[in-house]
Parts: C-alpha cells; sequence; structure tokens
C-alpha cells in the first residue's frame, strides 16, 4: 500500500531552521504499531498521522518510540500540509485530539495554534534535577507531561550541557529549561531523552507550559519566545484565560510517498 508522506520545517520560514516534522494523511487509521513503526522509521521528533472526519481531522502524533498527547510543531506542520496541498478552502482547522480540541487559523503567511495552558505545580529542586541539568535552578515546576526549570539568564540557557541518562530516568515526559531573553521576552531548550529525542529543536507543546508562568511573571499576555536549540526558532505567544496561542510558519521540505504493508 502506498501513502502520501510530507516534511515540513515548522516555527521557521526558511528550509533547515525550525523543527521537522513528518505528516501522513490517511484514509483510515493504521495499526498503533504500524504508525509507531513509520516514525522510528522517520526518526524525527513527531511523525503526525490524520484522518478526515465529519467536523474536521482526527490527530495523532508519534516520536520514534511512543505516541504523545500534545504536540505543537507538528500541528502547524500539519495544518500546513492541509492548507497548502490538500486544497482546503477554510482559514480554520479543527483537530480532534487526545488533549481535546485544537484549531489552527491562517493570516498574512503564518498560523496560529490554539492549545490548552498548562498548569502547573512547583516542585523541590532534588539532586537528580541538579546532577541532570549540570546547575541547579532557582524553582522547578511540574506541568501535565514536562518539568519546567527556571535559571537566571539565557547565557545559562545556551551553556546546558545535560546528562541525558539522568534526565531520562526522570518520571516526566521532558524537561524544559527557560530565562528572561536578552532581545525576547523568554528563551528555552526542551530535553526529551525518555521519547527518544535528546533535545527538541523547537517544541510548541512546551510553550503551553512556559507561557503561563512567563505570563505571570512579566505581567504581560502578549510574549515574544525563542528556543535556543542548534536549529532553532522564535514563537509568538499569546495568553487568552485557560489557552495559549502560538504563532508561527512553516515550509514543506519533502513530497512522497512510503510503500507501507496493507493493514
Amino acid at each position: 500500500m502506498k501513502t502520501p508522506i510530507y516534511q515540513v520545517d515548522a516555527f521557521t520560514s526558511e528550509l533547515f531552521g525550525g523543527n521537522p516534522a513528518a505528516v501522513c494523511p490517511l484514509k483510515k487509521w493504521l495499526s498503533d504499531d504500524l504508525m509507531q513503526n513509520i516514525a522510528g522509521e522517520n526518526n524525527l521528533s513527531e511523525t503526525a498521522f490524520f484522518v478526515k472526519t465529519d467536523d474536521g481531522f482526527h490527530l495523532r502524533w508519534f516520536t520514534p518510540n511512543t505516541e504523545v498527547d500534545l504536540c505543537g510543531h507538528a500541528t502547524l506542520a500539519t495544518a500546513h500540509v492541509i492548507f497548502n496541498h490538500l486544497g482546503y478552502d477554510q482559514d480554520e482547522i479543527q483537530f480532534e485530539s487526545k488533549s481535546g480540541l485544537l484549531t489552527v487559523s491562517k493570516q498574512s503567511g503564518k498560523m496560529t495554534l490554539n492549545f490548552p495552558a498548562d498548569n502547573l505545580k512547583q516542585i523541590e529542586i532534588t539532586d537528580a534535577i541538579i546532577e541532570g541539568l549540570g546547575i541547579r535552578p532557582k524553582k522547578g515546576f511540574n506541568g501535565v507531561s514536562d518539568m519546567l526549570f527556571i535559571v537566571e539568564s539565557e547565557s545559562e540557557v545556551r551553556a546546558l550541557h545535560p546528562d541525558f541518562g539522568v534526565l531520562g530516568a526522570l518520571d516526566r515526559r521532558g524537561i524544559i529549561v527557560s530565562a528572561p531573553g536578552d532581545d525576547v521576552d523568554f528563551v528555552s531548550r526542551c530535553f526529551y531523552p525518555a521519547c527518544g529525542i535528546d533535545e527538541d529543536p523547537v517544541t510548541g507543546s512546551a510553550h503551553t507550559t512556559m507561557v503561563p508562568y512567563w505570563a505571570k511573571t512579566l505581567g504581560k499576555t502578549d510574549l515574544k519566545a525563542q528556543q535556543l536549540s542548534q536549529r532553532g526558532g522564535q514563537i509568538d505567544c499569546k495568553l487568552e484565560s485557560d489557552r495559549v496561542l502560538l504563532t508561527g510558519a512553516a515550509v514543506t521540505y519533502l513530497e512522497g510517498q512510503i510503500s507501507i504493508p496493507d493493514s
């Protein structure tokens, strides 16, 4: 069986920037094992699969080794494919997902994700956290899926050399480290060794965790963010009640098809 596949660089307007995601439109769902194998073969931080529904689309995301409940950049990449390659003529897309209803709207060459805001609970800084990060953060929080740690400065975030073995043993999906930015409101780096991704280039879902913290800390709801990975990316963020709006661009790198067993 042949099925289409796209590779899209998300949260960037230029190829080879932002975060690459694979996107697979499906006429019907494949087995979970087969989708996981495809994601492993792609070996990108996320592969998105979607199926058309009566009201929109049903969307799922897989890392190379597990399915996740929420992914920002692969949602942006999926919306880019639907808007630009599949003849979709509306200005907003509705996605059913494990994190509830998500929407993506387009305007002025960019797209805006409407995601649920995370709920944070402050935690103690343990020896394992200090060992894993190589520094002692100022504060730590548990979100729904990830841990968020706050440090003093952008230079500290840039200089991090984590121990991924230690971080991967922590009982959370991922580890986010954030600080005030020199030229933007806040910066971050995001680590997901438990999901097979040591460092994610640009992580939309992590900003649903960071935006509530920085909106309260900085006293503003419109924020500019930068993720300090090697590829890098910038996201315009807005907190609206219990939702986070994330705006960015995307660009297609690859169009093709994959051969998979009939299921």
